[in-house]
Formats: C-alpha cells, structure tokens, sequence
C-alpha cells in the first residue's frame, strides 16, 4: 500500500494505557517505499529497555577520552578546573531539555529519528535533517575510531617494545604503518558489532559502564596516591581577570558543551523507541547524563594534575590525554589492562552514539537499499574519509569550530522537530501516515516548506560568524540562536497556513 491509510485507520493503531502506540498489523506499511524492518515502529512487546539500560548507555557513552578530556581545552582556554567542572555541568543540563523533548515520541510511538522527523519535514524532506545528523556521526565514528587504534597502538607497544617501528618504511600522513595497522583493527571491530545489531550494543552497554568506572575509579586513586595529593592544576586561579574576559570564554565554551551531545539531542527516539514506560527512560536519562560527563570530567582534571607531580618532565598537553599518561607506566599488564578499559570503554560510545543514528538515517534515504547494516558500514567508511587525526589535533579547535560549528545546525533542526511535536502537533501523530508517500505528511512532494526554510535560516544566522568577524557573537551562541530561529519561524508560518486552511 503507498497511498493514504484506509478511513478507519484509527483501528489499525493501539493505544495502550501507558500512552505508548503501536500498530496492530505492520502488513499496511510494510510494501511501502518508505518501509524496511529497521525502520519500522518497535511493537510494545518488544519494547524492554529499563531505566537501568538508558543510565548504563549514558555512561558508557559519557565514559570516553573527548568526555575526559574536556576540561582541558577548557583550562587551556584560561579557565580554571571548577569554571571549568560548572561550564560542563552547566551544558548538559541545558541539552539534557531538548534531549528528553525528542525522546518521548521515540517512546511513545516506537520510532526512530529519521521516522520522527518525518512528521515535520515530510517523508522525503526528512532526509535534509536525517543526513546533516548522520554527517556529524560520521566525523564522530572515525574521532573515536582513531583513539580507540591509540589504545590498542599502546597494548601493541606494551606487548612488544618494536611494535612502533616494527614495518619500518615512510610514515603515511604523519603516522606510522603500525599505528595505521591498530586504527583498522579497531575500526573492524565497531564494524562486527555493527553487524550483530542492537541486542549486543544492549550488552556491551550493560557491561562496560560499571567496568569503565570501575577502571577510572582505580586511575585517580593511583594518581592521588602516588602525587601525594591531587597537585597543583587545583590551586590554579586561572587566567580571566575580571568577568568581561571570562565571559568572552564562556559562551562559546558553553555552546561547545552543548554541542558535545547536540547530536543525541536529536536522535534520543533511536534508543527511546525500545523504552518499556515514559518514565524509565525519562529517570535513567536525568540520573545519569549530567553526573556522568561532571564526574568523568572531574576525574580527568584529578588524574592530570597529580600526574603534573609524577611526571614533571612531561608537558601538560601531553599528560591530558590519558593515553599517553597510560603509556607512561612501566609494567606492560597495567598498560594492557588500562588501555582495554579505554577501547572497552571507546567502542560503546562509537557504537551507540556514532553508529545506531547514521545507519537509521541513511536507510531512511534508501529505505528498500540500505538496512542499518549497510547505513552502519556507510557511516565507517565516511567516518575514515573525514580525516578524524586532523579533527583532534588542536583542541581549541575542536571545541570551538567543530563541537560549536556543527551545534548551530543541529540546533536549528531540534527547534523545528521540538515545536512540531510539542505545540504544532500536541503529542499527536498518525503512525501508519509516517511511512505513506501520500499520507498527511506527504506536505508538498513529501516536504513540508516550512521546516524547510526554518531550518535553513536558523543554520544562516548561526554560522554567519564563522564567515563573518562583526557578527562572531552569532556563532559563540550557535546552537541557542539556531534552536530559538528555527523553532519560532517554524512555528509561525505554519500558524499562518493553519489559518489560511
């Protein structure tokens, strides 16, 4: 069926008591261009993720290197560790708002984000939102790809001091063979649990949050107790004079936090849509995101400045990044043992955050060619062909052109689908219609204008201070003038057309 849902379509969804919809009889959808089994609504029977599930997912993906190495770009940026430690908190308390707003349609209606964007971008328009998100996953997927070939590069080196130089020969883009050799290993390892799906990234979750706590746990004890203390990094009053100059840093700092999970603020129905009530995945996601990034960040700005007290000789730049911390150690099991907890730790990330939403919405753009296998090797392949070594190298400018840059666009598409859901929509969505090419989100061949334009608008104003230096303030505040754009000319041109109707 690729036409409109029968009259009495209403039969064909079931409302349960706990306000979660699912269709009856996938049958009416299912021969739809627009359809394939990845895409499809979660039926409520197979809808088991508990509260526990979502806070061991928002651990496991906040226990990463960019998480515990945060803080120092910002310290680096003259800030001392609790402005730092506030600016974080601060961030994602804010993008936690937009996080659970998308998350509850996941839940509710058992879809994914490219399905939910559908509502407001139409079924054919949502493919705009759909792959500037996958875009950003994709540059994700090869940055912790990299650090996780770092993690394994140092176990190599651990286990065989000519590791480093064991193929000899030119180095290939300022790295040698080998390092090369351990990126692809752990590159080939996301894509194997690519191609095992959803239950294993359940698992791997459940098990890595508290191994890598655990782990980070043992890392600031080590450190504390062999510095005798936490150092000096704590006692340092920071570079900003008066609040002028420290607001200069802050706002761009901020908006670099928000979009840290700018992304996740999006695609949040990729993983709600497995949620058994509102209220679990509501608890888990509250509970453990915001204390997660403060504690594994806090843990950073320990661990580094004791190691400032053990390793005088090394610079601070050096000793922020815990690999090379860890592959300062002397015994080769404690290297082995703490660089597996990083790749442990680096690959459910990669695979949760970076890898669940591209494949969803490059099979939204093909739904009949590409499933979430195929989306997920798409989304490995691109994330290599982004350069992610060139990405990390600098981190100012990797909070504050890439985490702030692409948080203008991603802002301006939460804005639309926000408003859409939440004020346009009140909560109310024709499920069978989000997978109909003539169904009421047909729009005007399948895109809606309005979200189109809005979108377009709130990505002008917020980049427009990347181009141009009078108007930088634009883009220091990316994500909020991107979000407060879109969502309001969304929402006033379609209050104009309802009326007009």
């Amino acid at each position: 069926m690729n036409g409109r849902v029968p009259v009495d379509a209403a039969s064909l969804v079931e409302e349960h008591p706990d306000g979660r919809v699912e269709l009856r009889d996938d049958s009416v959808i299912s021969s739809s261009p627009l359809y394939n089994h990845d895409l499809a609504p979660v039926a409520v029977a197979k809808r088991d993720w508990s509260t526990y599930n979502y806070a061991a997912l928002w651990v496991g993906m906040a226990a990463c290197i960019p998480t515990y190495m945060l803080s120092s770009g910002l310290i680096a940026s003259g800030m001392n560790w609790w402005q730092a430690i506030v600016t974080i908190l601060l961030g994602n308390v804010i993008v936690l708002i937009p996080i659970l707003l998308n998350s509850h349609p996941g839940t509710k209606y058992g879809i994914p984000f490219p399905v939910f964007a559908r509502a407001a971008y139409g079924t054919y328009g949502s493919n705009l939102p759909a792959l500037m998100r996958a875009l950003v996953a994709c540059g994700w997927f090869g940055i912790q790809s990299w650090l996780g070939g770092k993690a394994l590069f140092t176990i190599f080196t651990a286990l065989h001091k000519d590791w480093p130089t064991m193929l000899g020969g030119p180095v290939i883009l300022e790295h040698s063979a080998t390092e090369w050799i351990s990126f692809f290993i752990f590159w080939s390892l996301n894509v194997l649990v690519i191609y095992r799906g959803m239950d294993l990234l359940k698992k791997i979750e459940g098990l890595a949050a508290p191994f890598v706590l655990l782990m980070c746990g043992a890392l600031v004890v080590w450190a504390v107790t062999n510095a005798h203390g936490v150092g000096t990094l704590l006692s340092d009053p920071g570079k900003f004079k008066d609040f002028p100059s420290f607001i200069t840093v802050f706002i761009p700092s901020l908006t670099g936090m928000i979009g840290f999970w700018a992304t996740l603020s999006l695609n949040m129905p990729d993983f709600t849509r497995y949620g058994r009530s509102q209220r679990e995945q509501t608890i888990g996601q509250v509970v453990a995101l915001p204390a997660a990034m403060t504690l594994l960040s806090m843990m950073g700005v320990v661990v580094t400045s004791a190691a400032l007290v053990i390793y005088p000789q090394s610079s601070s730049k050096v000793l922020w990044d815990p690999i090379n911390l860890i592959s300062l150690f002397t015994d080769p099991l404690t290297v082995c043992v703490s660089m597996f907890t990083v790749a442990v730790a680096t690959l459910a990330m990669n695979i949760a955050a970076n890898v669940v939403s591209p494949a969803n919405d490059f099979s939204n753009a093909f739904p009949r060619y590409i499933n979430f296998r195929t989306g997920g090797l798409i989304t490995a392949i691109l994330g290599i062909l982004m350069q992610p070594w060139k990405l990390i190298a600098d981190p100012s400018g990797y909070i504050f052109q890439w985490l702030v840059g692409y948080s203008g666009g991603l802002g301006s598409i939460a804005g639309v689908l926000i408003i859409d859901y939440w004020i346009v929509k009140k909560k109310k969505l024709e499920l069978p219609d989000l997978y109909l090419p003539e169904g009421v989100y047909k729009y005007q061949k399948g895109s809606n204008p309005a979200a189109i334009v809005a979108t377009v608008i709130g990505c002008a104003l917020a980049w427009v201070g990347w181009f141009y230096a009078p108007l930088k303030i634009l883009f220091d505040y990316a994500w909020f003038v991107g979000f407060a754009t879109s969502g309001i000319i969304y929402y006033l041109i379609m209050s104009k057309s309802a009326k007009s109707t």
